[in-house]
């Protein structure tokens, strides 16, 4: 079940996740490609064409105007992928690579 915002977009999970109506696309995830690749709006497009200009704006208002709780989030996946690469075993690949020092 989803609970509709404001945002004509934007839709929340029963966890309070928002994601775009009609998707399962996060925004959160939306938001993580614009920030890692810097692409606009219109990029966003044409990468994710199955998402229309009106969504991608949408999903990008809810995330300027909820910012500081995007932020959040995103420093605590970045904290818990650290956890885990602290945690992983070395790859067999990294060690042979390392080895022929390539790198």
């Amino acid at each position: 079940m989803l609970t509709q915002t404001r945002y004509e977009h934007i839709a929340l999970t029963e966890d309070g996740v928002p994601i775009l109506a009609d998707t399962t696309m996060k925004v959160i995830e939306l938001v993580l490609a614009r920030i890692a690749y810097g692409w606009s709006a219109e990029e966003l497009h044409f990468q994710f064409p199955h998402l229309s200009l009106g969504q991608i704006y949408s999903a990008l208002a809810y995330y300027w105007d909820h910012r500081e709780t995007f932020e959040q989030e995103i420093e605590q996946r970045l904290v818990r992928v650290d956890q885990i690469q602290q945690q992983a075993e070395p790859s067999p690949l990294a060690a042979r690579l390392k080895e022929k020092g390539l790198l």
